[in-house]
């Protein structure tokens, strides 16, 4: 209990920071407009690490790799307090790696609500159009590539679920992922 608690509080704020740090980078990749509610929150609460990162990491093409390192320095961090809890003595050179199938853990969770939530509001006519717009220019690059290839089943589009359902293995992978970086170096 003394591990889980802080465990579960480290994951819910660096969910919340760092999947927040991830959705500032995708929207910006698909040119979202932050002037929404959401990207007003996104701005709000990452500028304090994403602004003085980019000072001195600069952006490549479209991808805003200050955003993509603020989600990685705060995975770090979490694993590192994790570590400093436990008392992992000498585990603290794979600290980077275990970071880094933390994050691509994080990125796959936050794309699993995205697509979670784009199917609920496709089943509710009276949703705000401004939120399915914004939902749907993010959701829409993971399902169309699927949407080619299923056809839509008694006018249901399951592409959604198709994508849940690889997301959801892709995540599997990297828990054992995780896993085998956390083993490493062990006898």
């Amino acid at each position: 209990m003394l591990y889980q608690i802080p465990s579960f509080l480290l994951d819910v704020i660096t969910g919340l920071f760092g999947g927040a740090c991830l959705l500032r980078l995708y929207m910006q990749y698909h040119r979202v407009p932050f002037g929404n509610p959401l990207g007003r929150f996104v701005f709000a609460i990452t500028d304090w690490i994403v602004l003085p990162l980019r000072r001195v990491v600069p952006a490549f093409r479209r991808w805003d790799l200050a955003s993509l390192i603020a989600a990685w320095l705060l995975v770090l961090v979490k694993f590192l307090l994790l570590f400093l809890l436990i008392g992992a003595g000498g585990g603290y050179a794979k600290l980077p790696l275990l970071s880094v199938f933390g994050l691509l853990q994080l990125a796959v969770s936050g794309l699993t609500a995205l697509l979670i939530v784009y199917a609920i509001l496709s089943w509710i006519p009276t949703a705000s159009s401004m939120l399915q717009d914004l939902v749907g220019r993010l959701a829409e690059p993971l399902v169309r590539p699927v949407r080619k290839l299923i056809p839509l089943v008694g006018g249901v589009d399951l592409s959604p679920l198709v994508v849940i359902v690889l997301l959801q293995i892709v995540a599997i992978i990297l828990g054992d992922g995780l896993a085998w970086a956390y083993g490493m170096g062990r006898r």
